[in-house]
C-alpha cells in the first residue's frame, strides 16, 4: 500500500515542500482554497527580496541567519527547475535624503552591530557620490552618499510560484486546486504525513497567528534604469523598490497591523510612489500596472516557527515579513525533523520547533 504524504496550502512553502519530498520520492498530495496562479497568497504580491543584512535593521539575528542559509540554497533550488526564474544576486543599495541623515546613521549602527555578531554576512560599505555613481549610473548627482550591502539578491516571486506548479505535476504531485481542506478533513492514515502549510488559512487550528498587511505597487517604469534592489531610508515610509524583467519595479514600505484586505489606500499610494520619484524622475512617467494588498502570517514574536501538532502532524507557520528570505531554510529544517525527528539546522539558526 502507498504511503501518501499530505500538504494542505500551495503558496511558497507548500510548494518548495511539495516538490522537495516528491524529488526525494514520496507520494504527495496537495489541496489548496486557490489556484495555480496563487493569487490569494502572501507570496503573490511580495518583492521576493533575499536581504539579509538589510533586515536585520527590522528583524532578529535568527532571521539573518536563515536569509544567510538562503543566499546558497536558492541558487542550487533553482537549478533543480524545469522553467527558469529571474534570480539576481548585486547586493543592495541604501539611500536618504539629507533630511533623513541622522536616521540613516541609525540604521547603519544596526548594521554594523549585526555584521559584528555575524562575521560570515558581508559588510555594508560606505559610497561617496562618485563610488554611488559608478555603481548604479543612474542615479548620477541624486544623492551625495549610501550603503551598499554585497551579495543580497532578489528572485522574481511570480515565475518562482509557476515554476514550481510546473514542477509539483512533472515530478507527479496530485494536487487540488479550488479545494480547501482542513487537518480534521484529511485521515492520511498512522505511516504518513500531513503538513500544514496554509499560513492564515490555519488560524482556526493556530489561534495565535495574525494578519500583518502589506501594500506594494507594480510599475512599469521604461525610464528607470536600476540593477539591484534599492532602499531608501525615512523615519515614518522606509521605501524598497526592486527591479524585475523588462522594467518592471515592485515597490513596498506599508506593514499595518491589521487584517483588512480591502484595496490599497491612497495614503499609502501616495506615500509609496512619491517616495520612488523622489529617488529617480522616471518613475513620474511610470504605468501603474497593479496595487496590490495582502496579510503576512505573523506569530507574536514576529518569528517563524514549526510545530509538530502530533506524531506525523507538522504545521509550518510565521513566515512574516522575510517568506522569500528564509523559506529555505525553514523548508531544510522542516525536512530534517520529518526525517531525524530533530533538526541541527533548526538549532543552529535559531529556528522555534514547538512541540
Amino acid at each position: 500500500m502507498t504511503v501518501t504524504t499530505t500538504i494542505l496550502g500551495a503558496g511558497l512553502m507548500g510548494r518548495l515542500l511539495a516538490c522537495a519530498l516528491a524529488q526525494r520520492g514520496h507520494t504527495v498530495e496537495v489541496y489548496d482554497a486557490g489556484g495555480p496562479e496563487a493569487k490569494h497568497a502572501a507570496a503573490h504580491v511580495a518583492a521576493a527580496m533575499l536581504a539579509p543584512l538589510a533586515e536585520s535593521a527590522v528583524t532578529e539575528l535568527n532571521v539573518v541567519r536563515m536569509g544567510q542559509h538562503a543566499l546558497t540554497r536558492w541558487p542550487q533550488m533553482l537549478a533543480q527547475l524545469d522553467q527558469p526564474v529571474f534570480f539576481q544576486q548585486q547586493g543592495t543599495l541604501v539611500l536618504w535624503h539629507r533630511q533623513d541623515a541622522a536616521e540613516a546613521e541609525r540604521f547603519a549602527g544596526q548594521l554594523a552591530r549585526t555584521s559584528a555578531a555575524l562575521p560570515s554576512l558581508p559588510q555594508a560599505q560606505r559610497l561617496d557620490g562618485a563610488a554611488l555613481t559608478a555603481l548604479e549610473p543612474a542615479l548620477a548627482h541624486r544623492f551625495a552618499q549610501g550603503l551598499y550591502l554585497p551579495d543580497e539578491g532578489q528572485l522574481d516571486n511570480r515565475e518562482l510560484l509557476a515554476a514550481l506548479a510546473h514542477q509539483m505535476q512533472v515530478l507527479g504531485v496530485q494536487v487540488h486546486w479550488h479545494t480547501p481542506r482542513t487537518p480534521e478533513d484529511i485521515d492520511p492514515g498512522p505511516d504518513a504525513w500531513l503538513f500544514d502549510c496554509r499560513g492564515l488559512g490555519a488560524q482556526p487550528q493556530w489561534p495565535a497567528l495574525r494578519g500583518v498587511r502589506g501594500e506594494v505597487a507594480r510599475v512599469l517604469a521604461p525610464d528607470v534604469s536600476l540593477s539591484r534592489p534599492t532602499r531608501l531610508v525615512h523615519p515614518r515610509y522606509p521605501l524598497y523598490i526592486a527591479p524585475k524583467q523588462s522594467g518592471l519595479f515592485v515597490i513596498g514600505a506599508t506593514e499595518i497591523e491589521s487584517d483588512d484586505l480591502s484595496p490599497a489606500s491612497v495614503r499609502s499610494t501616495l506615500e509609496l510612489l512619491s517616495a520612488a520619484y523622489t529617488v529617480h524622475p522616471g518613475f513620474g512617467e511610470a504605468r501603474i500596472v497593479e496595487l496590490g494588498v495582502q496579510l503576512r502570517p505573523t506569530l507574536p514574536d514576529n518569528l517563524p516557527a514549526l510545530r509538530l501538532t502530533a506524531p506525523r502532524r507538522m504545521s509550518i507557520n510565521g513566515l512574516y515579513r522575510h517568506g522569500f528570505m528564509i523559506a529555505p531554510a525553514v523548508l531544510d529544517a522542516a525536512l530534517e525533523l520529518m526525517e531525524q525527528d530533530h533538526s541541527p539546522l533548526a538549532e543552529s539558526l535559531g529556528l522555534a520547533v514547538l512541540r
